[in-house]
């Protein structure tokens, strides 16, 4: 089993959209590295910690529940949506997404400053100055201290 950040603003789906709709398709993802970790990485069963960017507190606000490997990201496809991408074939688009369904919002947000002061998180790509994935992987020790800390 695989450990996840995903990040997303909260105005573009939040974690309560997520928990209204139960299931969802992960999608805009316009990054070849993260594109290849959907490709290569992503598994059944592997556990998503949600995250709010560009809020006031930026920080976990949930969990999710991989619940079906990439697969092309239909919006590529579409002309009118902000993630057309004119380039791609559908017999080898060049864009993925997953699907993930709904497991828990967090009673409180763990905040970024809170989890960059975890000891787990002292080399994590999340904590480094400049990085711009949307997803990032963690570790088990990492995932279990964010949903540690959203309990307390």
């Amino acid at each position: 089993m695989n450990y996840w950040l995903m990040k997303t603003e909260p105005g573009e789906y939040s974690i309560d959209d997520l928990k209204r709709d139960t299931v969802t398709i992960w999608t805009g993802i316009r990054n070849y590295q993260v594109r290849n970790m959907l490709r290569d990485t992503f598994s059944v069963g592997d556990r998503a910690i949600i995250y709010h960017s560009s809020t006031k507190i930026p920080g976990a606000v949930g969990e999710a529940v991989v619940t079906k490997e990439a697969f092309p990201d239909p919006l590529q496809f579409e002309p009118n949506s902000e993630y057309f991408d004119e380039k791609s074939d559908s017999k080898n688009p060049r864009w993925l997404s997953v699907e993930l369904s709904f497991e828990k919002k967090f009673l409180n947000v763990v905040a970024l400053e809170e989890i960059k002061s975890m000891t787990c998180f002292s080399d994590s790509p999340l904590t480094r100055k400049g990085n711009r994935l949307s997803i990032v992987p963690l570790t088990k020790e990492q995932f279990t201290s964010i949903a540690k800390a959203a309990v307390r």
